[in-house]
């Protein structure tokens, strides 16, 4: 016969999603990082394709 599960305490609970909000906000500051770094053209270890058509037209 199936039992119930024991209660999880709120600081368990809490702790879960204090960690899940973090992982966001870490990844959120990668993102920017990479962008700031793609735009000022100082990107190593990052593939970015720049089309050859748009170079020639903004010349």
């Amino acid at each position: 016969m199936a039992c119930p599960k024991k209660k999880t305490s709120k600081s368990k609970r809490d702790k879960r999603r204090a960690n899940w909000n973090h992982l966001g906000s870490v990844q959120a500051a990668k993102a920017m990082s990479m962008g700031k770094s793609i735009l000022t053209g100082r990107a190593q270890g990052f593939y970015y394709p720049v089309d050859d058509e748009t170079e020639a037209e903004e010349d």
